[in-house]
Formats: C-alpha cells, structure tokens, sequence
C-alpha cells in the first residue's frame, strides 16, 4: 500500500548500477533493457531487488516511527506528541463551556465548571446533556477533516496549506477566505459544509506554530494577523535564515540574527528535490529532501521526536490559544446560538416532515397539523423539546423549498399554511422532497414523509439510499393508499367521491419506499386516512431525545424466528414496533411475563395495532435483561426495539494510511469488499463505559462477523473485521457500563441504517468552492477489483443545478479505473454561504454492484469587504460606591463601517447590562449609536460590532483597569479576550509532557526512492 501510494510521484524513474555505470531509466523503458542484460546482470539485479525490498519494509517501519510533515493528526497512531485531533478538541471543548458560562452569568444562573473537558461533560454543564452525542459527532466532523488535509490525495503537498516554503501571506489568505465560508455557511445553516471547511482552516493555522520560528522568536500568544485580512504579515525575513544542525542536534540552528530583528520565516519542504533558495531554513525530518542541502537540518515541532522537538509543547500550547481565538471570531460573527448549533450542542431530536400536498391529501396535512401541535404543545420547554423543525412539501411537478427553523411557532405557521391542491396523475415527486430533506437535515434524523400515492420519481432511489446511508438518517412513510388502485380526482383537484376499500391492505406501488424504509431503520406503515391519527403515535415516540436503537430485524424474505436483545437499565420508555401483515408473535420479558399477538391487552401491556404497524410500550416494573421475541408470519416483517439513553455510538468506515504518516480517511461511499474493514467507533455515555465487543450483522440472517477492538483514547475504539457480509448489514455494538444498575452492566445498541460493501469505488475531490453565476467542473474516477466492462454512471444533485458533460457510461478493464467529469451550473441567485450535495454513482455491469460518492460543495460570492467595523468609545460615566449593587454606569460609543457592506449586528461578549442600539446618518455615513448600561458589580464590557459579511470589531471597557477611551477593531493593543484559552491539559484526552530525543538520519532519502523505485519495477517486471 505504501509502494502504491509513492508510485504516482515518482516522476516513473528508478536508478539501477551495473557494472559501475549508473543508467537512469523511464518506466516504460525498464523492461527492454533488463531484458538486453547478461544473465549475471539480471541475478545482480535481482539480488538488489531482493535486499532493497527488505530495506524498504525497514524504511516504512522507520518512517512511521520518525519525523512527520505537521503535528500528528490523531493520537492513536502516534506515540509520542500532541494532535492534530487533541488541539482541536481542546480549543472546541474549552471555547464552548466558557459560551455557556457566559451566557449563563449573563441570566443570572449558577453554572458549575467541569473539573474535566469533556464532550460529555461540557454538555452537561451546557444544559444539553441530550446534545452530547451530535457534539461528539460535530467534534469529530472537524478533527477530520482537519487530519485529511495531509492526506496525499487533498493538500499534502501544497506548502500553502502548511505555511512552508515562507508562504506566509497566501498562507494567512487561505485561513482567512476559509473562515469567511464558515461564517456564511453557518448563517445559512449549511452547518455540515463549515464543519468541513473549518477543519481543513484549523490544520493550517495549527501549522504555523510548528513550522515557523514563531514559537523561537519567543513569543507565548497567537499571532493576530493570521485571521484578520485586512492586516499586514509583517517582517517575512528576505535573507539568509539558518545554519546547519550538529549531527542531529538541530538547537540554534536558526541565524541569531533572524532572532534579534524577529524575523519571520518557516521551513522549506519537497519530497522531490533538494533544492531551496540559499541559506533558507528546512522543515527537516526523513522524507524531507531539503533538510539533506546545506543548511542542513530542520526546524519543525511537530512532535517531541522533531528537530525543535524540545519546543513541540509550547507550540501546541499557542495551537490551542490560536485556535480558540479563530473560534471566539467565528462566535462574534455568527452569535451564540448559531456557534452552538455548529457544534451540535443544540441538536436533541428534530421534527422533520416530507408531505405529498397534491388534492386528496387533506385529510393527511390536517392529521399532520394536529400532531404537530400536541407535540410542540406538549414538550416546549421539557428535556424532549425539539431542537429544530424541518418541513419539505411536494406535488407535481414541484417540490421544496425546504424550511429549517428553531421556532416551534414559525413551524406551525409554515404547517397551517398548506394547502392540498394539483397533482394531477397519480405518481408524484416523493423522492425528490425525500432528497432534499436528506440532504437539509442534521445526520442521524428520524424523516416522516406522507403520502398516498406512488413516486415518479424512481430513478432517485439509488441516490436516496446512498444519502440515506452517509446520513444514516431513518424514514418511515405513513402511506394511506392502502388501496388496489388509486383514487380518482375531480377536475379541481380534489377526491372526487369516497375511498373504496378493499380486503387487501398491501399496496404493490409502495414497494419503493418499504424498500427505502428498510434500508433506513424506518417503518413502512401502510393506513387509511380515517386510522391514520392511530399511526402517527410514532411521531411522537420518535421525536424524544436520547433516542437508541437496541435492537432492529428485517426479514424479507419472511421466516419464523426468535430473536434476542438485552435491555439494561440506562434505558427508559422501551417500545417495540413489529410491521407486517397479519404476524404472529409472542413476546417474553427477562422475568418470564410474555403476551401474544392475539392478546390486544396483557401482562406486558397494551399492543396497539393499527393498518400492518404494532407497537407495545412494556408496562413492567423492571425491564433488564433479556427479551425474547417469536415470529411467525408468510409476509415479510420488521422489527425494532428503540429507548432512551444517555448511552450509545457513533461510527464511520475509515481507511488507513500508512504515508506520509499514519493517518485516516473517513470514507464517503461503501467499504471495500472481499477484504479487511477498518471502523472508527466513538461511544457516547462517558467514563463509565467500554465496549466489549462490536460486529456487523448480516441483515437478513442475524450472522455476525465480529471484530477486534483497539481503545484508541477520548472514548474511541478502532475497530477490525477480517471479512465482511456479502449483502445488507447493520453494525452491533455491546459493552459495559459501570454506571448500570444490573449485575453484569451488560448493554447492547446497534446501527438502524443498512449498509454493504462493493468491489466498486468512486473517489472524487472538489478543488475550491462553487460561485454565484459560475459553472463549477468536478472530476472523479471509478475503478473495480472485480470484473470490467461497461459501468453506468448516475450524478445528481439536490439543487436541480443543471449540469453538463456527464457521461451515462464509463468503460472499465478488469481490476481498472476510468475518470468522469461533471459540470455544474450554479445560478445567479444562489445564496452564498448556501451548499449543494452531489452524488455520483456508478453501477456494475448487470447492476449487481454499485458505489457512490457523495459530496457537499459551498456555495460562495466573492468577498471584497475584508475591513472590520470601527469601534470607537465616546464617553464612559462611573459613579461606583463600595455598595456596586447600589450604583451603576454606562458607555457610549460610535460605530462605523466606512465604505463596507455595513453594520448587521452589535451584541455584548462580555458584561451583563443592557445594550441600546439607534442609527444615524452623519456626514453621509451611517453611524451606529451603542449605549450600555450596567450595574457597577459588573465592571467590564466588550461590545462585539459584526459586519454583512462576518467581519468582526470590539470595543473593551473596565472599570478596573487604565484603558484607552478610543478603540478600534483594528487596533490590536485595544482587542481584549474575554476568556483565556485552554491548555492542552483542559481537554479530557492525555496529552504527554515527557520529551525524547531526536532521531539520528540512518538513512538518506534517496536510498528511500531507490527503494521503492526498484521495488515497485521488481512487481511491474513480474520477475
């Protein structure tokens, strides 16, 4: 894999000594020319081979162990330095609680600092213990794609991405556009895109610490002006900057000079060339071809083991201070609230409807309003309270828009506003409001669509269930076309005449959603529109917080069967679905209480059956232990035991890399067949819980294939499964927790989403972002490890964005690989900061297999306003007594945006009085008024001045201290934090403060090609 990997950046030469003459050979010439040499040549040749094989493992080995291009990006492949993933994580978790400690302070509540950061614990002392799981999962979306910017096939070579190479200003352009497109996704709440683009902005601004002298230079604090465009990068040394190391002691390597007159300069880094420009500095390490020209050496701190090892913790320190700051910017433009949903703090359960409003469906929309309104009416302001409401309307041939909100009102209103008219023929555009919904929703929602009619729209079902699959979101449909045939319409629209019932409740046209159903974890529940208000029961069971699933079963083809589960006593308000038509079923609880399928009301409670959809909620004392449920039916059936917890998992399928360090990419499609597979699991529920054991289960048999289990740190397991099912399967988790009352702490959860593996991948790679008026080309390959031939290829997108260049087909060769395009067209009107999700998918030969991949690309105008508001304090009057709660004062400051997109917002950061805000017209500029009032016990104030697009000024006051009347945002000595930033020690991972000594250079660089090189000629010779 690692031979692989370098292939391609070889520049395809390999170096080969025979009898004292150096010959230097393309690829494509190797073969005649081995072929020309004597037979004594060829065994040397092969001897070398032999050997340089060897070395070469030795060298991946050393390689692992040694040097690396930046701070690791995750610690259980490192041993001995701080993360990527670590500082990250600690300036999240640290940035956070101190939101919530403010705002708490601000409302005059109590709010108790965890003596540990964690992700559990922040949300705990947030108020949003029911968030933690969508926290970890933010969390993690960030640190990841903060690690996949070394990722050879995205930035590794891109010194700008680094700051190497003295890069420094386009350097500082990257952070800066990137967190723009963070701050206007996020107002657009395309929160999954600014997670994304927030991740790649933190790794580069992570690497300054440790590849520039900033940290030599002696400075403690964050460099400023790395996320302010508007301010220069100031002293970029034009000269000489280093001098060799001693052996492998690389301390004062940099020229004193360059120290004294704090000149600013990074390390020089290829993999390709010794060159650099004279006297320049190295990033240094083993694959480092610079650091081997004199200056020699380098002076990176990317790990304890580094040549300025000795300096990797204080460059981590400022890492996480600097970070923290970019994310303090990030709050100041966006607000609080918007700040927490971006971290997913405020993400409990969300109520999400996809609704058919063509003509019959009146009677459908009104059952809709009403559930509607019993759960807002019931649950506003208790722990289950929705976080969000997401609402997709369709008809024909219309669908969408979709609305998002936090406003259980707005819902409501937005609710009351259908009407049920159109549609016209019989099939509508179910699957494409699905889509969107999919794509608008937070991962892992529970989607209800309604409808009563088939959807026209099939050739979307593929790319549902790959969205279905990325997003792991469940969908039930509640169907009230339960009939032989559809009904007829006026003219006008609506249902002329009654529903003719029939005896036979299945519907053949809804196999396309039992289907999407299924794939989901959903429940297809087929009724009628007079029993319809008895099915939405599960709307309201749903849409708690907290939600698991502990057990799920499909069986399709049906077969009788017992299946097991284990209840532990975490869980509260169990509930059993079972759909299909006509089951027979007995259910057992742990204490030997059991009721069938024909006993309506029994000792385990009250089984509510309603169309092919029953549900019991166990009415026992103590539900731990083992449950037992026979099946025996003709027709197929599911089933699904879910409750609430406190514990439960995430997981994503991930791909090792061993080059150019130890690193992860989380795959965006389906794993790979026929061979190992590698899960990254995070458990939520905190210290008291471990896993014991995680499998996949094939869906259709129960089988399990279980893997092996390596604790990687910050409640992480990496897991490994040496063979995969050949069909649909669900991923099962089991453990221990310490916190459970049972005997053997025993719990189990497992994944609703089905998924499987294929021999068929799709990689693509967006460069840039997509903007306004503009078309936007995305290349991307398919390949196989199995049979070639014609593979179809679908690409969609959830926008209706026309595109152009695609091809239906691509031809692949047994075991190859082909490349595509596709070109979008982005309309005029779209909304910066807005995304588009695109799916590609290509389909074997006879559709046995297939794969997607499935991309979310920002949408983003061109910024030219990169000057933040001015803030300038005007008067402050004190009259504080010894008594502050007697007394009182205020401020008055002017704020203007000069010839800037103007002046959106002014809050108050720090301090808890009141703002009054007026606008005025002076001179021709509009000037904003801010007047603060505040109790004299609250001495201190930093008004927070936020342009159109996001720029960001303050002003600070206190009572306490000496501080200049006049400040301006642009001013750096008058920009005051209102928190200090974490230490890595704040975080709950470990972080090690024990230092080792720098790996002596046992082996040149190009020894490591030559290596590889003939290596990889011996396995294209065949020899």
């Amino acid at each position: 894999m690692f031979t692989e990997a370098i292939l391609p950046l070889l520049n395809n030469f390999v170096y080969i000594r025979v009898h004292k003459v150096k010959h230097v050979f393309s690829f494509v010439e190797c073969k005649s020319v081995i072929r020309r040499l004597k037979l004594q040549d060829l065994m040397m040749v092969a001897t070398c081979l032999l050997i340089r094989t060897f070395i070469s493992f030795l060298l991946v080995v050393l390689l692992m162990q040694s040097q690396t291009w930046a701070f690791m990006p995750f610690a259980f492949l490192s041993s001995s330095s701080v993360t990527h993933k670590e500082i990250t994580r600690a300036a999240i978790l640290n940035t956070t609680v101190q939101l919530c400690r403010s705002q708490a302070l601000s409302q005059g509540r109590d709010f108790v600092m965890p003596r540990t950061l964690t992700e559990g614990s922040v949300a705990a002392a947030c108020s949003s213990s029911a968030s933690t799981k969508a926290f970890i999962g933010s969390v993690g979306k960030i640190a990841d794609n903060n690690a996949a910017v070394d990722l050879p096939t995205h930035h590794f070579f891109n010194p700008i991405y680094h700051f190497d190479d003295e890069t420094f200003l386009r350097g500082r352009d990257l952070i800066t556009a990137g967190v723009g497109i963070v701050k206007v996704s996020v107002k657009e709440q395309s929160y999954e895109a600014a997670r994304a683009k927030l991740g790649e902005v933190l790794h580069t601004l992570q690497d300054f610490y440790s590849h520039s002298n900033w940290i030599e230079l002696g400075n403690d604090t964050p460099y400023p002006n790395l996320i302010k465009p508007s301010s220069l990068i100031e002293n970029i040394a034009d000269s000489e900057t280093c001098k060799s190391c001693i052996g492998s002691n690389c301390k004062g390597n940099i020229l004193e000079e360059v120290l004294i007159q704090k000149k600013l300069t990074s390390g020089y880094f290829n993999i390709f060339s010794f060159k650099k420009p004279k006297g320049k500095c190295s990033h240094g390490g083993l694959i480092d071809f610079t650091s081997y020209t004199e200056p020699k050496g380098g002076i990176n701190k990317d790990k304890f083991s580094s040549d300025h090892g000795d300096q990797h913790m204080d460059a981590v320190k400022v890492a996480i201070a600097a970070t923290s700051d970019l994310l303090e910017d990030i709050r100041a433009a966006v607000g609080d609230s918007q700040f927490l949903r971006l971290m997913g703090l405020t993400q409990a359960s969300v109520l999400c409807f996809v609704i058919d409003t063509t003509g019959s469906m009146s009677d459908d929309i009104a059952e809709v309003r009403r559930i509607t309104s019993s759960i807002i009416d019931s649950k506003t302001g208790s722990a289950n309270q929705p976080s969000e409401y997401i609402l997709v309307p369709f008809n024909d041939p219309e669908y969408g828009p979709l609305t998002r909100t936090t406003d259980p009102d707005e819902f409501k209103r937005k609710i009351n506003a259908l009407t049920a008219d159109g549609g016209g023929d019989a099939p509508e555009m179910c699957l494409s409001g699905l889509q969107l919904a999919l794509t608008g929703s937070p991962p892992q929602t529970e989607i209800f669509v309604f409808t009563d009619a088939d959807a026209k729209d099939l050739s979307l079902k593929s790319t549902v269930l790959a969205l279905i699959e990325r997003t792991k979101s469940s969908v039930s449909f509640l169907l009230t076309n339960a009939l032989s045939a559809r009904r007829r319409r006026s003219s006008g629209g609506q249902q002329d005449g009654q529903q003719q019932f029939t005896s036979r409740l299945s519907n053949p046209l809804n196999e396309v959603y039992q289907d999407l159903a299924q794939a989901s974890g959903g429940q297809a529940i087929e009724v009628t529109k007079a029993t319809l208000p008895q099915a939405t029961s599960i709307i309201v069971d749903t849409s708690s917080s907290s939600l698991v699933t502990v057990f799920q079963a499909v069986r399709n083809p049906a077969k009788a069967e017992t299946f097991s589960f284990f209840v532990d006593s975490t869980l509260q308000n169990l509930t059993i679905y079972i759909t299909g038509n006509s089951p027979s079923y007995t259910i057992t609880s742990p204490s030997g209480l059991s009721q069938t399928s024909s006993q309506p009301s029994g000792s385990l409670g009250l089984i509510e059956k309603v169309g092919n959809f029953h549900t019991l909620h166990p009415n026992v004392s103590d539900p731990t232990g083992m449950w037992l449920i026979s099946i025996n039916s003709t027709q197929p059936y599911t089933v699904k035991v879910l409750g609430q917890s406190g514990v439960d998992f995430l997981f994503n399928f991930i791909e090792l890399s061993d080059w150019p360090h130890p690193n992860y990419a989380v795959l965006n499609s389906r794993p790979t067949a026929n061979s190992n597979i590698t899960l990254l699991v995070s458990v939520v529920g905190g210290d008291s819980v471990r896993l014991t054991e995680v499998a996949l289960v094939e869906a259709s048999t129960s089988t399990s294939y279980n893997g092996t289990l390596q604790e990687v740190g910050s409640d992480q397991y990496l897991v490994t499964i040496s063979s995969i099912p050949a069909g649909e399967f669900v991923v099962r988790v089991v453990g221990q927790s310490s916190s459970s009352k049972a005997s053997n702490n025993l719990f189990q959860r497992q994944s609703s989403t089905q998924l499987q593996a294929s021999s068929v991948t799709v990689t693509a790679q967006a460069n840039g972002t997509m903007e306004p008026g503009k078309t936007f080309t995305l290349p991307f390959t398919v390949a196989t490890n199995g049979s070639g031939g014609v593979y179809n290829i679908r690409v969609s997108n959830d926008r209706s964005f026309v595109m152009t260049n695609v091809s239906s087909s691509l031809t692949l060769a047994h075991g190859g690989s082909a490349n595509g395009t596709a070109t979008l067209t982005v309309p005029g009107s779209t909304p910066s900061g807005s995304d588009v999700t695109v799916t590609i998918e290509a389909e074997a030969p006879g559709g046995a297999d297939s794969n997607y991949a499935v991309l979310r690309l920002s949408v983003v105008a061109q910024v030219t306003d990169i000057t933040p508001p001015v803030c300038e304090i005007v008067s402050v009057n004190a009259n504080c007594s010894s008594n502050c709660s007697i007394s009182s004062w205020d401020l008055s400051a002017n704020m203007t945006d000069g010839n800037g997109t103007g002046i959106q917002s002014v809050t108050v950061r720090q301090g808890n009085g009141t703002l009054n805000t007026s606008t005025v017209l002076d001179r021709g500029v509009n000037v904003t008024l801010a007047n603060y009032s505040a109790s004299c016990c609250s001495p201190q104030v930093e008004l927070v001045v936020v342009d159109a697009v996001g720029n960001v000024g303050t002003c600070f006051r206190s009572l306490n201290a000496a501080v200049p009347q006049s400040t301006s945002a642009t001013s750096t000595e008058t920009v005051t934090n209102a928190t200090t930033p974490a230490t890595a020690a704040t975080s709950g991972s470990t972080i090690q403060t024990s230092t080792n000594g720098a790996n002596g250079r046992q082996f040149l660089p190009v020894l490591f090609w030559l290596t590889v090189g003939t290596t990889s000629l011996y396995q294209y010779m065949q020899l």
